[in-house]
Formats: C-alpha cells, structure tokens, sequence
C-alpha cells in the first residue's frame, strides 16, 4: 500500500473524523440494559457478531459495490441501492443514525473538495443518504483498493463500539484493547465474506440488534443516540 493510501484511509478510519460516530453505541448500550453485554467476554462476542453477522453481510459489501459504481459514476445504481439499504433499516434510531453520518461525511467531501466534479454532483443528488455510500464515495475518492477500504470501516466500527463498552458496560482500558486484538482476525474474516457477496445477497438480518434499538429509544438512562 501507498503512503499516500495508507493515510487516506487512516484519515477515513479515524475517531477524530467529524461524523458524529462517538455519540452513537448501535443497540449496545440497550443490551448492557437488558444484562446480554455485562463484561469483556460478552462485550467481545457483541464486537465480534456485530463484524461477521451485521457488517459483513449489509454494510462492508455495499461499501464494496458502492465503491464500484462510484467509480464507473452510475447515478442510477448508486441512488437505487442507497435507497434499498435505508429501508432496510430495523429501527428509527438506526436509521436516522446512517442518514445524520451520512450527512455529515458528504459535507465534509463537499468542504474537503473529494473527488471530482461529477462526481460530487452524484453524490450531492443523494438526499438522504447512508453513511455506507458516502463512505464508499471517499474511499473511491481516495482511490482505496476494496479490501482496505472495507477493513478501515469495519475497524472504525469496532473501536467506536469498544470505546462505547468501556463507558457503558463499563470495562477498562486494557479489556477494550484485549478485545480490539482480538478482533483484528474477525475484521480479514468480515472483508473475506464481504468481498464474495453478490448485490442480491446483501441483507441485514439481525432481530435481536432491530429489538435492541427499537428498546433504547424509550431508555429510561443512556449515553448513546442509538
């Protein structure tokens, strides 16, 4: 990889990113409500299900196939899955959730002047639109290859619900970081999946997260938007 590669993407990946990313723990912080997440040990099976039954199955491969029409520049395939991942949304916080980062990376690639004029005028068409797709606009942007794209986003998630976990469960700073080791291995096999799934496969099948989410809006006490 390019240094020039590697710092885009560590740019991307990063929690100093102004997306809003920190103030959101997606259904964790509902399920250290209801006693599922309560230590390191739940806490890394909930980071680790998150990466091969959620991301990888919905997320990192429409990054990938975002990515791809975003560099062809196929207005109509870029809005149509786009749409397609919105509604498949489980719960209002999770939707709202994508739809405000989303919003807020594709202002910053506005602010950042990303990519190229025609380009941003695809993306400036996609109103609302889904974190996943701004995010695969930079990273074509960027000129990331797949693999490292799709491994920045599933490790920034990580980190994200870690730091969550260690506030809210709440863990230490060394259990956090035993957990992020640990799920360096689960990310190669989340982008593994990812990379061999065809448009018609995507999904987001995860009840339990949709029931999580739809509890934490009404929480008595939290932290976390969603």
């Amino acid at each position: 990889m390019r240094v020039a590669e590697l710092t885009a993407l560590l740019h991307l990946a990063s929690p100093a990113l102004p997306i809003g990313a920190f103030s959101y723990s997606q259904g964790l912080e509902a399920s250290i409500e209801a006693q599922w997440t309560t230590n390191a040990d739940t806490t890394r099976t909930w980071v680790e299900d998150g990466l091969l039954h959620v991301l990888a199955r919905a997320e990192l491969p429409l990054i990938a196939h975002q990515m791809a029409r975003w560099h062809a520049q196929d207005a109509a395939a870029i809005a149509a899955a786009d749409a397609q991942f919105l509604a498949s949304r489980e719960a209002a916080e999770l939707g709202r959730e994508t739809e405000q980062m989303g919003w807020s990376l594709k202002q910053l690639a506005f602010s950042l002047e990303w990519g190229d004029e025609a380009g941003r005028a695809i993306l400036a068409a996609l109103t609302p639109i889904s974190q996943p797709s701004a995010y695969a606009f930079a990273a074509a942007a960027h000129g990331l290859a797949p693999d490292a794209a799709l491994a920045g986003y599933a490790f920034a998630w990580a980190e994200n619900q870690v730091a969550a976990a260690i506030k809210a469960v709440p863990l230490g700073q060394l259990a956090g970081q035993r957990i992020l080791m640990a799920a360096r291995a689960v990310i190669d096999q989340a982008v593994e999946q990812a990379l061999r799934t065809p448009p018609d496969r995507i999904h987001t099948f995860s009840p339990m997260l949709g029931i999580f989410s739809a509890r934490h809006e009404a929480q008595y006490s939290r932290l976390f938007r969603s």
